[in-house]
């Protein structure tokens, strides 16, 4: 049974952490990415045997974020000049860009394999792979043996601060930053599908409910909202 990782190992973790092979392409703007990560490691109580991981990270489309609601989510536990901050970005609402990041792992492409050999020589060859595979959204990582999961955050960040200026570009091309009513455009759109779902399936009422909850916009769709309830009913 393996113990409960502690705050050393976290960050040991983190400061372990070599991401030796990035994925070549920027994250999705407008869908989820997959990426394919190859984590190698040393067993710590093993001389000579080196673990190989296999799996698929799943990185969700980014989701535009108002300053209202990112000052909202934020607010309780920050200092006074923290405060001062977040009311800044409520009153510079239509310049500041602000993207949420999500991501699950696919633990059923999962798998993994102990080698006799050097970490050196396993990473060697693992690179060849990934490399005749030509996969531009493909990772290797190099990392502790345990926790090992804090290596593909560590990845997943980034990944993240390596697409984060594309994403905007790309999502400032399509003008989805532009403000409707307080809204972006983005996020307006992205809310009338959620509608448009939830007439259809019943089951997407809740989470409708709870993204304008997110978003801090429940007030101003809470008629249409209550109205699709009493339809449904």
């Amino acid at each position: 049974m393996s113990k409960k990782p502690t705050q050393f190992d976290f960050w040991f973790a983190v400061n372990n952490t070599e991401i030796v092979v990035p994925p070549k392409r920027h994250l999705e703007t407008f869908g989820n990415t997959i990426i394919n990560y190859h984590f190698v490691s040393e067993l710590m109580d093993s001389i000579g045997k080196v673990r190989v991981r296999e799996g698929r990270m799943q990185a969700l489309r980014p989701q535009i974020i108002t300053p209202s609601s990112y000052s909202t989510m934020m607010l309780e536990g920050f200092g006074e000049q923290a405060q001062q901050y977040l009311e800044w970005l409520k009153e510079h609402e239509d310049t500041v860009r602000i993207l949420r990041y999500g991501y699950t792992l696919k633990q059923e492409a999962f798998s993994e394999q102990v080698l006799s050999d050097s970490a050196e020589a396993v990473l060697a060859r693992v690179k060849e792979d990934v490399a005749a595979k030509k996969d531009p959204f493909a990772a290797v990582v190099k990392g502790v043996d345990d926790p090992w999961d804090v290596c593909l955050v560590r990845l997943f960040w980034t990944v993240i601060q390596n697409s984060a200026q594309a994403n905007i570009r790309e999502l400032h091309e399509r003008r989805m930053f532009e403000m409707q009513d307080g809204i972006p455009t983005g996020l307006r759109e992205e809310i009338e599908k959620g509608f448009q779902a939830a007439a259809k399936d019943a089951d997407l009422i809740k989470p409708l409910g709870r993204l304008l909850q997110e978003k801090g916009l429940f007030e101003q769709y809470q008629d249409r909202f209550f109205n699709l309830i009493r339809g449904r009913g």
